[in-house]
């Protein structure tokens, strides 16, 4: 056996020039097969006819290759099972770079509140639920601006070093009957309006907690809200008053306790 047919066999086609080429011309070939223009491959890869030639004529010895006749070739069996062979490690070697190389250069997304150039170095910091940047590395937590902003615009951080501080929020959740057990009508609409004013963020889960809010004057900031909505919500900082329909106020805090976030359920019943 060849070193060159050794080498085709047992590396990766990014282990090696060769073989990288080799696969190059071994896809180019089945897309175009059987007529083929050396001139055409070539071209396509940014090779010389001559070493397209020089490949074919060693993938012919390999047997991964069948010339038929002048200008007309075939990937063989054995070719395409290489070929695939190949791909297979390409994909795995992709999969590892997008999820363990690239996904560990983390990019977060904050609101500028001062202008900020590419290359900076910002303070961040964490207001009404929102991560917020500002020129200069005075703060308690710090990065690097991975892209220009305006006052007020989105602007891509990472190099993230030290901690944003901030605290987690509360969330209050009061349980809305189900319709053929009052619905809306069964809450206290003046006290649901009374726990609006202590609170950041006003979600509702379920149409009979929609009801409920309209009855009591409160405009929701979330109308359908999910469990992972409020958790979010509740762990950028914000204080949450969650009105939940009692067929969905489950899932909201089996979802808050395994989050480890601070909640409790208050009676808002008419008496």
């Amino acid at each position: 056996m060849s070193g060159e047919q050794s080498d085709a066999s047992g590396s990766g086609v990014l282990e090696s020039k060769r073989n990288a080429t080799r696969y190059q011309i071994l896809v180019q070939i089945a897309e175009r097969q059987p007529a083929v223009s050396q001139r055409e491959i070539a071209d396509a890869i940014g090779i010389t006819s001559q070493a397209v030639s020089d490949y074919l004529q060693n993938l012919i010895e390999q047997g991964h290759v069948d010339k038929g006749g002048r200008g007309r070739y075939e990937v063989t069996k054995e070719g395409v099972d290489w070929l695939i062979s190949q791909t297979d490690d390409l994909r795995e070697f992709v999969q590892h770079v997008s999820e363990e190389v690239i996904g560990e250069v983390e990019v977060e997304t904050a609101i500028a509140t001062t202008d900020i150039s590419e290359g900076e170095t910002v303070s961040l910091t964490m207001r009404d639920g929102v991560l917020r940047a500002m020129s200069g590395g005075a703060g308690s937590a710090t990065a690097v601006a991975v892209t220009g902003a305006a006052a007020g615009r989105d602007v891509g951080v990472t190099n993230f070093e030290g901690v944003v501080d901030y605290d987690l929020g509360m969330v209050t959740a009061v349980s809305i009957p189900r319709v053929r057990d009052g619905g809306s009508t069964a809450v206290d609409a003046e006290r649901i309006a009374e726990l609006a004013t202590s609170h950041d963020l006003i979600a509702a889960a379920g149409t009979e907690a929609l009801a409920a809010a309209d009855a009591a004057g409160v405009d929701p900031d979330i109308r359908f809200g999910t469990a992972p909505a409020v958790q979010e919500a509740a762990t950028k900082g914000l204080d949450v008053l969650l009105l939940a329909a009692t067929a969905v106020l489950s899932a909201h805090t089996d979802k808050l306790r395994d989050q480890k976030i601070g909640y409790e359920v208050v009676d808002a019943n008419r008496t």
